[in-house]
């Protein structure tokens, strides 16, 4: 199993209060799974994200990762743990002034020493790996390109790149496809289940696209005010359960513009 969560609580980082972001949330995931994450703006689907990487401590609740429990760890064996998840935030930590080869063998830090690390700003370690990373998302000719030279969209595939060099066994992604087009959209989570099966590895993926999630994910979780509201595969995901997740929310359900018995939207193949 790669996460057990069991009533599992977590604050907002960095909020005021005693504010929870997930609240009394269980979940089973098993290795290799890929999984959708969807819900309203607000949902707590960063947090729970956050909480599966480690970078966010549940105030309550039992969490195994990998058959761990990461917080009863010494610090030196949750680095280690952290090690195999590769947690890739909607907008990539990318230096500004950095080389997309850098940016990208970046995913190795976790496997480097510190002299292999700073050996590599100077002289990228294994530069035809960031290549073949970038090719699979259609990026080869930013090899040696800043970063401050690419657009939004670019940014974010450069980003998943460095989960393609990472040897992580378990990939969480936050909302990859805020910056692309449709087409490109389904080529990067093609890329990504791709990998993602290749190593069989475990892939939970963040979207506001609903149909993307629909097509291309065999299970769904819909999150709503840091719980779940539904837990089911794809297929059994109806235009009336979408409806109800994001009913009353600020942000309509995307690609929904009329009441659910009348939705027939276009979904695209995965």
């Amino acid at each position: 199993m790669t996460f057990q969560l069991h009533k599992v609580s977590v604050h907002h980082a960095g909020a005021a209060g005693n504010a929870l972001a997930l609240h009394e949330l269980s979940l089973d995931v098993a290795q290799g799974e890929q999984i959708a994450l969807i819900g309203p703006s607000g949902a707590g689907k960063t947090s729970l994200l956050h909480t599966l990487a480690c970078a966010l401590r549940p105030a309550s609740g039992s969490l195994t990762i990998l058959g761990k429990s990461p917080w009863q760890l010494a610090s030196r064996e949750r680095h280690a743990l952290r090690a195999r998840l590769f947690l890739a935030p909607q907008t990539p930590p990318l230096p500004p002034r950095q080389r997309v080869v850098n940016a990208v063998l970046a995913g190795r830090l976790p496997q480097w020493t510190l002299w292999t690390a700073i050996r590599s700003l100077v002289a990228p370690t294994h530069p035809r790996a960031a290549w073949e990373a970038l090719g699979r998302f259609n990026l080869q000719d930013k090899l040696y390109a800043r970063v401050d030279r690419l657009s939004g969209g670019e940014r974010q595939r450069c980003g998943m790149a460095r989960a393609l060099v990472s040897n992580a066994q378990v990939f969480l992604v936050d909302e990859p496809l805020s910056a692309l087009d449709p087409t490109l959209a389904v080529q990067t989570i093609a890329v990504l289940q791709e990998e993602a099966t290749a190593r069989k590895a475990t892939l939970i993926c963040s979207l506001h696209q609903v149909e993307i999630a629909r097509a291309c994910f065999p299970r769904m979780i819909g999150l709503r005010d840091g719980q779940v509201v539904f837990d089911a595969p794809a297929t059994q995901v109806t235009d009336a359960m979408i409806a109800a997740l994001y009913k009353n929310k600020a942000d309509p359900a995307p690609g929904f513009d009329s009441a659910p018995e009348q939705l027939e939207p276009a979904r695209p193949h995965c």
